[in-house]
């Protein structure tokens, strides 16, 4: 079976959007709002959301560095 999804050494026979929980799309778009505007106060979040906008941020760095961004969601 042929992928349907390629990213770096990442391959998958299947449509990644059926991995992607509904609280994982929750803390994507909360990252996303709160990097728009202007960042966050670590402070006022939950571990769970700490621990998911470091790893975010990680990715996020990684992929600019790499010269990959989603055009969708430019920064």
């Amino acid at each position: 079976m042929a992928p349907v999804w390629v990213r770096k050494s990442t391959a998958l026979a299947t449509c990644p959007k059926s991995y992607i929980t509904a609280e994982s799309e929750a803390l994507l778009e909360e990252f996303f709002v709160r990097k728009r505007l202007g960042g966050t106060s670590f402070d006022e979040l939950g571990a769970r959301q700490v621990e998911a906008f470091v790893i975010l941020e990680q990715a996020l760095k990684e992929e600019s560095e790499n010269g990959h961004h989603n055009t969708r969601r430019a920064l």
